[in-house]
This record gives structure tokens, sequence and C-alpha cells, in this order.
């Protein structure tokens, strides 16, 4: 019998349990797909410890790559052998193998691992639409991004740069600001020894950023939006140090008209056509070098507890992934 990662109660990494669970043929719309390897996200952390609830008890894990085993009687664009990658609802990609919704699926080409595939579909896609769609980054562009040592921030870093922006970082230490300028990060700021709004202020004459792509949250989100320029765009995609507290939006006004979003992956990605769009271009940037795809952290998916422990205390930088 396979074997899955699953909940009964929100706590810290030890709710974590090797269980093993019965997996039936697909229904109509659906996929049996044997992972080959899963993504570890912090938003897996959200779904753990509650921040962001589920029905207990629960499965956990929103990205994985494999090989189809069986699809439903519907599902007519797979077929059982092909290699396909997923991001997004429903939770479960904690597992050897699991059921998913054909529609959630897509062909991952050949020319990329499934490592790549699990490590980059949910961390990819949201640099996708960040920086694609969100706030669509011009050359010439200044932008903000946090944590740019993070799986997210790597690709982010990257891509932006080939985009011909300039990019501001901000990192825990020395040794992650050297990871994210040798990702195309043109100045990573030591959060911890430097205040990041006034070196913003200084590396930009004063002029400030055209946008900040924020995953912290409460810790950095009154900063950041000083460091926009007049009618720049604020992106909170994430609140790793806890969800911002109410603000007057007065302030956007005296600040410069600023915008601000709390956008979502699964918004951008809800309608099927969407999905392969931005899964199709975030393959063509890997592809054509725009962004690599590095998994500094390998997991065997039994671990997961300790992945998330060291998640969460921040002793990872880029991809991690769990191999079943």
């Amino acid at each position: 019998m396979p074997h899955a990662i699953r909940f009964h109660q929100p706590g810290g990494p030890e709710v974590l349990k090797w269980e093993a669970v019965a997996v039936g043929d697909p229904g109509p719309n659906e996929a049996r797909v044997r992972h080959h390897a899963v993504g570890l996200n912090f938003i897996d952390i959200y779904h753990r410890t509650g921040a962001y609830p589920l029905p207990l008890p629960s499965g956990i894990g929103l990205e994985g790559a494999g090989v189809v085993e069986a699809v439903g009687a519907e599902v007519k664009d797979l077929k059982a052998g092909d290699r396909v990658a997923y991001a997004g609802g429903p939770v479960g990609a904690y597992a050897e193998v699991r059921l998913i919704p054909a529609d959630r699926l897509v062909k991952l080409p050949e020319a990329l691992s499934f490592e790549q595939g699990a490590a980059m579909m949910l961390q990819g896609m949201t640099a996708q639409y960040l920086l694609r769609r969100t706030y669509r980054v011009q050359p010439g562009d200044t932008i903000l991004i946090h944590a740019a040592a993070g799986g997210v921030g790597l690709i982010v870093c990257q891509w932006a740069k080939a985009l011909g922006a300039k990019v501001i970082g901000t990192v825990g230490s020395d040794e992650k600001a050297a990871l994210a300028k040798a990702h195309g990060c043109d100045h990573p700021i030591v959060y911890t020894r430097e205040k990041f709004a006034e070196r913003v202020k200084e590396l930009t004459v004063g002029e400030g950023v055209a946008a900040v792509y924020d995953s912290i949250g409460k810790d950095t989100f009154m900063d950041s939006l000083s460091c926009l320029r007049p009618l720049g765009m604020m992106v909170l995609f994430g609140a790793a140090s806890g969800p911002v507290p109410p603000f007057d939006l007065g302030l956007l006004a005296k600040m410069g008209s600023l915008f601000v979003t709390r956008p979502t992956l699964f918004t951008y990605t809800a309608k099927r056509a969407d999905l392969v769009a931005i899964a199709g271009e975030l393959f063509e940037a890997v592809a054509s070098g725009k962004a690599k795809i590095e998994v500094n952290q390998r997991y065997a998916l039994k671990d997961a507890a300790q992945a998330q422990a060291d998640l969460e205390a921040r002793r990872t930088t880029g991809s991690t992934i769990l191999l079943p």
C-alpha cells in the first residue's frame, strides 16, 4: 500500500505522520499520478499550523511531478505514461501516489527533469505572474524583491534581470547575499544590519522602485510601501512573518497614489487556459536559460517534518524537494 504524509491536528512539524493510504482508480475527470519528486513550499507550513485551515485529517502539499498511471474515462489530453507536473490545489502532494483532477496537470517537457518540475511549478509560476501579469516589469525598471535567496526570490532575480530590470533584494546573511547576487540581484541588502528602506532610497537616489514583491508580510510591509515611487505597485504575495495589520488606506494617497494587491497563484491559474499559458512561459524561460532552477536541498518524503522545520527556520536556500 502506498504511503503519504498526513496530519490530524494543526501544530509543529511533529504533527506530520507517514501513513499508509488507499489510492483507488481515478474518477471520470481525474488522473492517478506516481510522484518522482514533490515540492516544498511555505504555504505547506501555513496549512500545517492552521494559519490557512484545512478540513482535518488531511494530506498536505501542493506541488509535484511524476508519471500518469491511469486516467478517468472523460480525460482526453492525458494518457498513462505521460510525464506531468502541477502546482496548486487540491492538497495532497506529499504522497507516493495520488489522485488529482486532470485539468490541473501540465505535460512536463522531456528537456526538464522531474526534480526541476517539482521544484519550479509553484515558485516558477508565481514568479511568472508576479513579473509578467501583476506588475509587468519593463526594461529599465527597478524592483525590490524580499527573500531574494529563497525559491521564488532566486527565480525572480534571474527573470527580472533577463527582462532588463535593475534588481534590489533583501536577504538574511552574507552567504545569501552572495547567492542572490550570483542569480542576478544587483544590490543584495542584508536586512539584519541595514535598514532596507533607507538603502533602497540611496540606491534609487530618492526615486523609489516601480514594484515591491513582498512575501514577508507584517515585518516588512510598511517599510516596503516607503520604497515605492509614485504610482508604484506593492505586491504582497505571502506573510512569512505574519499577516499585515489593518492600516489607513489614506496612506496610499499620501505616499504617492500607490497601488496594493494581494494576489495568489490559485486565482491566476484558475482557468485551464491561463494555467497552460503560465506554465508554458515558465518552461520556455527555464529552457532558454533566463531562469535556472536549482534544487539546493533534498529530503526523503517520509522526512517531510524535518524539511518543513528547516524551511521555517530559514536554513534553506532556493528550492527544496521531497523524494518518495
